[in-house]
This record gives C-alpha cells, structure tokens and sequence, in this order.
C-alpha cells in the first residue's frame, strides 16, 4: 500500500473491473434491474448523478471487483479507487461542459458520457469507462456524438412514473414478472442472464 506503482496498478485494475462491471450492465438483465434506475432521469445533470439504485448488493456486481482481490490486491486499495472512479463520475453528468478536445482520447468526459445516458437506439451501450476511455476505445465499445442524432435522455422502454418505489424496483418487477411467466429453467436462465 505504501508503494507508488501498487497504486497505479491497481488504477488500471479497477479501471478495467469497473468497465466490465459497467458493460454487464448494460448486457445482462439482472444487474440492468439494478442499473436502469441511474439511466431514468430525462435530463442531463448533477442531480441525475445522484439517482442510483438500491439493490446494488442484490444483483452482485460487487463480484466484478472480488477477483481483484483474490489476486493480492488490498481491499482497501479496491475500495479508495472505485470510490474515487465515483466521485469523478459525478462531474460527467453535465450538459454545460462541451469537448475537452485531446483529453477526450483517454479520459472519460461529459461528452462520452451524455451518449452513454442516451436512449437512441445508435448510441446504446456504449462508453462504459470510469475515468478513462481507453478500454472502450480498446474493445469497440465507444461512441461519439453525432450532429445528425441528437441525444434523447432516459429508457428506451421508459417507466413512466416518477414514484421512487416504481423507480427502485419497476425493473426488478418486470424481470420477475417475466420470470414467473418462464416456461422451463432454460427459459428463466435466459430471461435472468439474457440482454435486457
């Protein structure tokens, strides 16, 4: 912990959990029953940063992060970066902030991020980075805004109600609904694990 390079080791680790972390949650509906509740305010500002989910222990993302330390990295060390990831985030969520011009290549900025709150179908799932961008830019996953499309905030298949109890858990309820109605195992297994 004392070390300089532990420290930006464990940067680019958490980094890199935090993107995989981020993407499934994008792709996979049970940790998007979590997710969306952040995706659902129509507008773009500090506030929005704030709307996040209250079953974030339920859905398991956390497993993302476990690997990390089972390879010798300090729980303490995981936590401090993620918890500095976050507040970084925090200021992402703008529309007063244009292009930060060649920063744009590595950090992620409120430019990457707007599309990535966007509920067009072309800038869905994509610009999963924390503080960086460089593992969109890596794995295909980056978008940029275009003047041709602009960005319409909130979900795709919106809740329609502002109620926090529906906010909380209109996903979850969704996913079991669909699950109750599952034919076989198989099905529920897809309906869980599947896109959302």
């Amino acid at each position: 912990m004392q070390d300089w390079r532990t420290w930006a080791l464990g940067f680019v680790a958490v980094e890199f959990a935090y993107y995989w972390f981020h993407r499934a949650s994008h792709t996979v509906r049970w940790l998007w029953a979590s997710h969306a509740v952040h995706h659902t305010p129509e507008e773009m500002t500090f506030l929005s940063a704030l709307r996040l989910s209250w079953t974030n222990l339920f859905s398991f993302g956390w497993l993302f992060y476990l690997p990390l330390v089972l390879i010798g990295f300090d729980p303490r060390l995981v936590f401090t970066v993620l918890a500095i990831d976050l507040h970084y985030q925090f200021f992402l969520h703008t529309e007063a902030i244009g292009k930060l011009g060649p920063l744009e290549w590595v950090l992620n900025t409120p430019a990457h991020h707007r599309v990535h709150h966007a509920s067009n179908a072309d800038y869905l799932d994509c610009n999963y980075g924390g503080m960086v961008i460089v593992f969109d830019r890596l794995f295909g996953t980056l978008r940029t805004e275009r003047a041709d499309e602009p960005i319409r905030y909130g979900l795709a298949h919106p809740l329609g109600t502002l109620r926090p109890f529906a906010v909380a858990f209109g996903e979850w309820r969704r996913l079991f609904a669909d699950l109750f109605n599952a034919r076989s195992p198989r099905a529920m297994f897809r309906i869980a694990f599947g896109r959302p």
